[in-house]
């Protein structure tokens, strides 16, 4: 048997944070409460969101 180590984590704690730090932001901008459970998802997917920004950005 080989033992695996994975030594790559440390971006798993900036997406953790940034999970974090969107779902508070989109919570807190919740008029409803379907609103806040769309926000949760929201921020579940919020890199998808930035590297889209960031493309349209690019694109101009």
């Amino acid at each position: 048997m080989k033992n695996f180590v994975c030594k790559h984590g440390a971006s798993g704690g900036y997406y953790g944070f940034g999970f974090i730090a969107s779902a508070i932001f989109f919570i807190g901008n919740a008029d409803s409460f379907w609103a806040g459970v769309g926000g949760f998802l929201q921020a579940i997917v919020w890199p998808a969101f930035l590297i889209h920004s960031l493309f349209e950005f690019l694109a101009r």
